[in-house]
């Protein structure tokens, strides 16, 4: 039976990488019992097992995770210094201030945990995108963050008022999920590159139906695009 939190997308000697479902917590909540850590260790039956990154609970798609203390030392390097490419799928139905290009700008937090994207530049979010329009007035943002900030991507598609749809916390109209999806990554590992792309499968605005392969094919893989300048 298809494990409801996650499935598997490739395991190695030091590390897995699973496609995250849409609506999981990272960690165990009390009235709904384990999160998507220890429903991967316990699925997958290993003895170690090591977060070195997390996705909203909202958000779908790829996660990575050590199988070591030695890899999560190494991963949790290659995050901190940006060496590993992140790339994300996301779909607004508002129209947005600029269609591509660059957001930045420092991050502070706002009301009731949420963030805000201010205009200095001290130590700023930044996140290149691409978009995309879909039918019935959707687009769809390819994103690349450059910085690790907590809610980055979506305070950024809220700040050029194209936000998230479902993402109701920063002004997105409420919808069957929220549309945010990781969907690829990149990055070198003990000398050999590995590389990963993951479609999203929840959703109605992310199925096939809405979700064309004329666009698609546009953008995978992303590593490969002429990204905006920094």
């Amino acid at each position: 039976m298809p494990n409801p939190f996650f499935t598997l997308i490739d395991q190695q000697d030091n590390f897995i990488v699973i496609n995250k479902s849409a609506g999981t917590n990272f960690h165990d909540e009390y009235e709904v019992g384990q999160g998507l850590f220890n429903q991967v260790k316990h699925q997958l039956n290993l003895a170690e097992l090591y977060p070195v990154h997390r996705l909203d609970k909202m958000t779908s798609g790829l996660v990575i995770m050590a199988k070591n203390l030695a890899a999560a030392q190494q991963f949790q390097q290659l995050f901190n210094t940006h060496d590993i490419e992140k790339y994300y799928l996301a779909i607004s139905d508002k129209k947005p201030k600029k269609k591509q290009g660059l957001i930045k700008g420092d991050m502070d937090k706002s009301r009731r945990g949420s963030y805000k994207l201010l205009r200095s530049q001290d130590n700023p979010a930044i996140t290149q995108f691409f978009s995309y329009g879909l039918n019935h007035g959707k687009r769809l943002y390819l994103l690349k963050p450059h910085s690790g900030k907590t809610h980055q991507l979506r305070v950024a598609l809220n700040s050029i008022s194209a936000p998230i749809l479902g993402d109701t916390r920063y002004a997105g109209n409420k919808a069957d999920r929220g549309y945010l999806h990781a969907f690829a990554l990149k990055f070198m590992l003990a000398g050999q590159v590995y590389s990963y792309c993951c479609l999203p499968t929840e959703g109605e605005y992310f199925s096939p139906l809405n979700l064309p392969t004329t666009t698609l094919d546009k953008i995978i893989p992303p590593w490969q695009l002429n990204w905006p300048k920094l």
